[in-house]
C-alpha cells in the first residue's frame, strides 16, 4: 500500500506532476523516494506557489538539505509552478509507521 499524499492546489492540472515530481526524489541512503518513506507531511500550491512541508528520519539526517535541493529541483519543473518553499519539520518524529507497507517490505522492516 501506497503512502496517501495529499496534495491541496487551486490549479488541479499540477497535482499529478507535483506527486509524480516528489516522488523521483529519493533518500540517497536508502534508495527508496520520500513519498514512500513518508518524508513528505503537507503540499500546498497556490498559484503556482508550492510549499512542501517535510521531514527526515532523524533531525540529525546529514542529507536533509540535499532531500531539500532535489526537492526544489524537481517540483520546480512541473509547468505551471514558479516557486517552491520547502520546510522541514521534526515534530512529530518521523517513524516506521509513517512509510508504505512497500517501503518497509523493501527495507525488511515487515515480519
Amino acid at each position: 500500500m501506497s503512502v496517501d499524499l495529499s496534495v491541496t492546489s487551486d490549479d488541479p492540472a499540477v497535482v499529478a506532476p507535483i506527486r509524480a515530481a516528489l516522488a523521483q526524489v529519493l533518500d540517497p541512503e536508502l534508495g527508496i523516494d520520500i513519498v514512500e518513506l513518508g518524508l513528505v507531511r503537507v503540499v500546498l500550491v497556490t498559484t503556482g506557489v508550492v510549499q512542501v512541508t517535510m521531514t527526515t528520519t532523524s533531525p540529525a539526517c546529514p542529507l536533509g538539505e540535499t532531500l531539500v535541493d532535489e526537492v526544489v529541483a524537481r517540483v520546480r519543473a512541473v509547468p505551471g509552478v514558479v516557486e517552491v518553499d520547502v520546510a522541514l519539520e521534526w515534530e512529530p518524529p518521523w517513524g516506521p509507521d509513517d512509510m508504505s507497507e512497500a517501503a518497509r517490505v523493501a527495507l525488511g522492516w515487515v515480519s
